[in-house]
């Protein structure tokens, strides 16, 4: 079984962004880091520390034009495992969008929606790095 596990969103400035979630919105900024992967960076926000889902605010370096209506990035679901959940969404016709790979804490693919909107399902290699009020 899924767990909703957060939304990610494409900014155009991610300190602009970060500043507006927490000061004006009240979230906690959980982490900020850079991703290989996407030539970009990314932050993770709460409303409230330890608690889900998120708010994963999604900058990239390569993205120079952006369109009204283009900033919803990605939905994300947590998992057991990864590699099961894909056999299970195959099975049931799901369009992969992203192969899996492994980063040092996870195991990420992609896939769409029947309106072609992209989600992530990841799992955490490390099961004491999943939130505690999360069963999976």
């Amino acid at each position: 079984m899924a767990f909703f596990f957060y939304t990610g969103i494409i900014v155009q400035d991610l300190d602009r962004s970060i500043k507006f979630y927490t000061e004006v919105m009240g979230m906690k900024l959980l982490g900020r880091m850079k991703n290989l992967y996407t030539n970009g960076e990314f932050a993770e926000l709460a409303s409230r520390e330890g608690e889900l889902p998120y708010l994963e605010l999604n900058w990239y370096a390569d993205k120079k034009a952006y369109t009204n209506g283009d900033e919803l990035d990605h939905l994300g679901f947590l998992v057991q495992n990864a590699y099961e959940e894909l056999e299970r969404l195959e099975k049931l016709g799901v369009q992969i969008a992203q192969r899996p790979y492994e980063t040092k804490n996870h195991v990420i693919f992609f896939a769409k929606d029947p309106d072609g909107i992209w989600f992530e399902v990841l799992s955490k290699k490390h099961k004491d790095a999943i939130p505690k009020n999360v069963n999976l």
